[in-house]
């Protein structure tokens, strides 16, 4: 799945749960680091055990079966006294030192990396905070994670939520982050060179025949094979009940008695899991562009390409308004806007367009689509989008597409790409079984996707494929959670979120007991930070006066 969140350190791609990223798609529910609206772009054994689900899941990829499942599991919360054989973990003291970044410290804390066998070895989580700046009465650690799964949060803290938050948020909480293991300075990931990447995200994820259906699975297959030769005992350990158990001792590390925490995309899905886990530990949390932690892979791909299609259509009614739209003119409809594109796309699958690019990469299908949906994540990109493609379409120029493309894979100017994407495979293919096992699988269900959205539904389907391959069988299923006990959630959802759907908000926000749902109309990936006075104030008085809205409130 893709989410993730805008701004953000690099760039950044899909919420904590389905698939692994395809090339050529997008990743889950991401999140990275965004810059308001109108801004330029830029889990020992007892606790093991206890983690499981009320009841068992079935597995595989049917969304019905594993949906319905999922209505009975719930995440039971772990037991509040700390086993003896974590408690070294949770009475270790942060040695913080500089760390090159003006203002923030950095240290690192250790977590087992098997739960349920704590003697078997350490993961190192990288740890960064920026002291709370006064006045005012200091409120403790604020956590925050940026989605992904795969997006640095330290990236994310030191670049804009440490120095962009409100300054009445930072005057009283110390702003930390940790990068989730597996991810960025925590033991991170990795799968394919540069130069592999590369050829890997122009990999065609619309075949037309046997020949380019088998290329796309032999691509599958070696991302998967250099992620399991790079670390075949952290692939089994960096499953998002994991990366929340690490949290918690983080949090005892800081000296927190409740943990508080902003998380964005698949941060939600994280933080959601950690009030799950520890309901009684669950200080202010606020869980913005959220995921349904009940819905099987599938589905989730399913809604997202729907919400995909949303935001493109609020995309294709704004551009045929302005003059340099190069897909339709004035008061032309977004199934006729849609319809250009996707022909554009169609004439880039037999011939790409040259992009000048050093490494000789042309603009291929794959790409351009991947271009046109980190576009999808705000709406202050469109304008960029447009010019890339008129670009592209009338002038013979990939550059500017290429350039959304790479900023969305974190590929740098020399060709070198971040962990981003190599994590973000590693956790959605952990957390879920895979949406389909087969390629006929992907194509019975292709007219559902495709309805879903006539543009991009037939390369997500596909690229919802890729956790078929790992190698490294799913821990996770669908299952809801309700964090009995715990003090008011505040869940934010966004009423265009082509990444994690409205609905998705909605749905978290029922389950969780004391979930309060927030409600932003507008378009783009989240909403805190974005440019809504409403929004912004509403969350800042909950995270400096626990006073959370009322449930249902809506900001425009």
């Amino acid at each position: 799945m893709h989410t993730r969140r805008t701004p953000r350190t690099a760039s950044s791609p899909a919420p904590g749960s389905a698939a692994a990223p395809a090339p050529g798609a997008v990743p889950r529910a991401r999140g990275a680091h965004r810059r308001p609206r109108g801004a330029a772009r830029t889990a020992a054994g007892l606790l093991a055990t206890a983690a499981l689900l009320v009841s068992a899941c079935s597995s595989g990829s049917s969304s019905t079966s594993t949906a319905s499942a999922a209505q009975e599991a719930a995440l039971v919360a772990l037991p509040r006294s700390t086993p003896a054989a974590l408690s070294p973990y949770y009475a270790q003291k942060p040695a913080w030192r500089g760390c090159g970044v003006p203002g923030f410290q950095c240290a690192t804390i250790k977590a087992p990396l098997d739960y349920a066998k704590p003697s078997a070895g350490d993961v190192r989580l990288a740890v960064t905070r920026k002291k709370a700046t006064g006045p005012g009465e200091r409120l403790g650690s604020l956590l925050v994670n940026p989605g992904g799964p795969g997006g640095s949060a330290i990236g994310y803290v030191q670049a804009y939520a440490g120095i962009g938050y409100p300054a009445e948020v930072r005057a009283r909480y110390d702003m930390v982050a940790v990068d989730p293991r597996g991810v960025a300075r925590s033991e991170p990931v990795e799968c394919l060179d540069g130069p592999a990447m590369d050829t890997y995200t122009r990999t065609d994820t619309t075949p037309d025949d046997a020949r380019e259906t088998d290329g796309l699975v032999a691509a599958y297959r070696t991302f998967a094979e250099g992620c399991g030769a790079d670390a075949p005992r952290l692939l089994r350990h960096v499953s998002t009940v994991e990366a929340a158990r690490d949290m918690d001792i983080v949090r005892a590390a800081l000296g927190d008695e409740k943990l508080n925490f902003v998380g964005a995309s698949y941060g939600t899905f994280l933080g959601a899991t950690y009030a799950g886990l520890f309901p009684e530990r669950t200080g202010r949390l606020v869980l913005d562009g959220a995921m349904d932690p009940s819905l099987p892979a599938r589905r989730l791909n399913l809604e997202q390409t729907a919400g995909f299609e949303t935001a493109f259509r609020s995309f294709a009614r704004d551009c045929v308004r302005q003059a340099d739209c190069p897909l339709g003119t004035k008061g032309a409809s977004p199934e006729q806007v849609g319809e250009n594109l996707k022909a554009f796309f169609e004439k880039l699958d037999a011939r790409p367009v040259p992009t000048g690019d050093a490494a000789g990469r042309g603009l291929t299908e794959s790409l351009a689509t991947t271009g046109v949906i980190a576009a999808m994540y705000d709406e202050g990109s469109w304008e960029q989008l447009r010019e890339a493609l008129t670009s592209a379409m009338k002038e013979n120029d990939g550059s500017g597409l290429l350039t959304l493309s790479d900023g969305y894979y974190e590929r740098d100017t020399d060709g070198r790409y971040s962990n981003l994407m190599f994590a973000n495979a590693a956790v959605n293919c952990l957390d879920l079984p895979p949406s389909f096992d087969t390629p006929d699988e992907v194509r019975r269900a292709l007219p559902q996707f495709e309805k879903a959205s006539p543009v991009f539904g037939e390369g997500l389907a596909w690229a919802a494929l890729n956790c078929a391959y790992w190698p490294v069988g799913a821990t996770g299923e669908p299952h809801r959670i309700e964090a009995r006990g715990a003090a008011p959630i505040v869940v934010v959802g966004t009423t265009r979120d082509p990444a994690t759907p409205y609905r998705w908000a909605r749905a978290l926000a029922g389950q969780l007991s004391s979930g309060r749902l927030l409600t932003y109309e507008g378009d783009g990936h989240t909403a805190y930070g974005r440019g809504s006075s409403c929004v912004d104030r509403t969350i800042n008085a909950y995270l400096l006066r626990g006073t959370p809205p009322k449930d249902g409130k809506r900001c425009s």
